[in-house]
């Protein structure tokens, strides 16, 4: 038996007191001098041959004890959780030796065991059911998620861009005829009416063509993130590759059945 006592510290918390015995704690001593006896030197002895007596007389009765330890803590602490009453939730700590040598091996840890749960009288208890009714507005509201999911971008032939269009375009940046750090970008897709540029820059884009240049003039704002830009006019040369749409699919039976387990739209 390899559990000695356990005691509860705090909640949820127990010390337990685990040992192993004599016999079982010299077998181990016994492993650890096999593992270790080619690598200790004895005087008059090639490594590997001296006796585990010699070695101990030389290094100490407790030579092979760390190593011994090693080799049978799996086991005592394993059986010991096995043997414990209580469901041990996480790994052992605070692990303390109190004895060990020639009588056996006993030590102290810490434990955290499964919290007990004691449930109370639910049954019977009173429930209103509450009314789920869904409106006109929230069903057309999913629809149109479900629509905006399925579209596809797609380039748009012999029209000039505007709002909501998506630009491919090449552009660098100049301030006061000099390029500037950051300025620049290739193949670039920037959707018309984001706001995610510079104001002003993406309303200068609107009437563009596929295969325009167009020189966007523009002023940082003051509070400009980079110091060195902050308040300066701009010039950014732009060249618009290519324009694109969002494609919604037709609200009908067949896009209820693509996006649904629904044959109908109704």
């Amino acid at each position: 038996m390899s559990l000695k006592s356990s005691k509860e510290l705090e909640k949820n918390v127990y010390e337990l007191c685990v040992s192993a015995s004599a016999e079982e704690f010299e077998a181990a001593v016994n492993q650890a001098y096999s593992k270790k006896k080619n690598k200790i030197s004895v005087p008059g002895f090639r490594k590997g041959k001296a006796t585990r007596k010699m070695i101990e007389s030389v290094y100490g009765e407790g030579v092979f004890y760390e190593d011994a330890l090693d080799i049978i803590y799996p086991k005592v602490v394993g059986e010991a959780i096995d043997e414990f009453e209580k469901t041990v939730v996480s790994a052992p700590s605070d692990v303390d030796i109190k004895s060990i040598g020639k009588d056996g091996l006993e030590m102290t840890m810490k434990v955290t065991v499964k919290p007990e749960v004691k449930i109370g009288e639910y049954k019977g208890l009173p429930l209103k059911k509450k009314a789920s009714r869904v409106s006109e507005k929230e069903v057309n509201e999913a629809i149109e998620a479900l629509r905006e999911r399925n579209s596809r971008m797609v380039p748009v032939e012999n029209r000039a861009v505007k709002d909501g269009d998506v630009v491919e375009l090449d552009f660098e940046g100049f301030v006061d005829g000099v390029a500037f750090e950051g300025g620049k970008a290739e193949n670039y897709n920037l959707k018309i009416g984001s706001g995610s540029f510079i104001p002003g820059f993406e309303e200068q884009l609107v009437g563009a063509v596929a295969g325009a240049h167009v020189d966007v003039n523009v002023t940082f704002p003051e509070d400009y993130h980079a110091k060195d830009l902050a308040g300066k006019a701009a010039v950014f040369a732009c060249d618009v590759h290519e324009v694109k749409t969002k494609e919604y699919p037709e609200i009908d039976d067949e896009f209820a059945q693509d996006v649904s387990e629904f044959d109908t739209l109704e």
